[in-house]
């Protein structure tokens, strides 16, 4: 039997989690991605980089429509949407957001920094009018902490010291989360600043250091993300972060979909496809750093308490069990734990999942 107040090599059965950082994309690929999201979590922070990306409260209340419509029959998934900001953004365009009830966070993009960020802030001068409306209202302001010239180890370190401490002193109240924050500098930064702001951590960047982007001596794309992963005493860092029960770091997968064209080629995209397996990675994590107890915090209860939502509960919402796979019984690894080597994506592209053709070590089955 398993006890959410109580984890060991036996299992753990927590409450639905919640992903406060997720990319569906748009189109056909809902199929693919709203199954996988709606599989192991209740709610999740949906990106707005779509092509044109989502700019209006119109625009994320349309796509809203479109990410419900792919929810599979029997599942349910909430998606808190997301307003992409721009240097025109009004503060009359927050303040619909805000009185819309389903826009809960904006998110910043440095301009270039990421995939489909091209329209995203020249300067932080720029939508202040948008800035302080949010800081009024208490809409979080979302952020890919990245600047986007010099070492690409190094981005993130310049960006706390160049952009978001200025930011944060600027806007006093702001709520701000950092998002898949990836250095010790970032975890520094989060646990000294004031309580209204904090960070989302990946599954990946806990499990692998940027050597993974090389291992065997050959690319591998599939490792390939932005904010890029780390050396390996940042990796640690995040391991002691997302594991420590501090409340300021919560679940957000990134998770980022691309067709497999577009990764195995000579200028590939970046993202990691987590979705499929998402907290069996997060447990793995846990567990090696033995606080598989304090995982259902991380994933369950410090992003809502930060957002100010109500928390899941195993009585409304269901729960997760989670459990070590067993081996079939001649010592060979259980072929149920084998991830496939890709998965259908849009008409008739496939993506290729982060441990493609290899063996997760947690099996996670969701109650009803």
């Amino acid at each position: 039997k398993f006890n959410n107040k109580m984890a060991s090599s036996e299992g753990l059965r927590m409450a639905v989690p919640d992903d406060w950082h997720h990319h569906l994309r748009d189109g056909p690929a809902l199929t693919t991605t709203v199954a996988f999201a709606a599989t192991q979590f209740k709610r999740i922070i949906v990106m707005p980089n779509l092509v044109p990306p989502v700019t209006t409260t119109a625009q994320a209340a349309s796509y809203r429509e479109r990410i419900l419509k792919a929810v599979p029959e029997g599942r349910s998934l909430t998606p808190l949407m997301t307003l992409y900001l721009t240097d025109r953004t009004s503060a009359e365009e927050i303040q619909r957001a805000k009185d819309s009830g389903i826009v809960f966070g904006v998110k910043l993009y440095p301009c270039g920094a990421t995939t489909n960020s091209d329209c995203g802030v020249t300067s932080v001068e720029a939508p202040r009018e948008a800035l302080k409306k949010m800081e009024e209202l208490g809409l979080p302001l979302l952020i890919h902490g990245e600047v986007t010239t010099g070492d690409i180890f190094d981005r993130e370190r310049t960006f706390l010291a160049t952009t978001l401490k200025p930011l944060v002193a600027t806007y006093p109240g702001l709520k701000v989360v950092l998002e898949h924050c990836t250095t010790k500098d970032a975890v520094d930064f989060v646990k000294a600043a004031p309580p209204n702001v904090a960070a989302t951590i990946t599954a990946h960047h806990l499990l692998y250091n940027r050597n993974a982007l090389f291992k065997g001596n050959k690319i591998r794309p599939h490792y390939f993300c932005l904010p890029i992963l780390k050396a390996e005493d940042h990796r640690r860092a995040l391991v002691e972060a997302a594991t420590s029960g501090n409340p300021k770091f919560f679940l957000g997968t990134d998770s980022a979909p691309h067709a497999r064209d577009n990764k195995e080629c000579d200028c590939g995209c970046a993202g990691v496809f987590t979705a499929h397996a998402a907290v069996a990675l997060y447990a793995e994590a846990f567990h090696d750093a033995g606080r598989l107890a304090n995982l259902e915090n991380f994933a369950c209860f410090h992003g809502p308490d930060f957002y100010g939502l109500p928390r899941n509960s195993t009585e409304r919402a269901g729960a997760l069990t989670i459990r070590p796979f067993s081996d079939d019984g001649d010592g060979e690894k259980n072929t149920a734990s084998l991830v496939p080597r890709s998965f259908p994506y849009g008409d008739d592209d496939v993506l290729v999942p982060l441990r493609a053709n290899e063996h997760l070590r947690f099996n996670v089955q969701r109650e009803s």
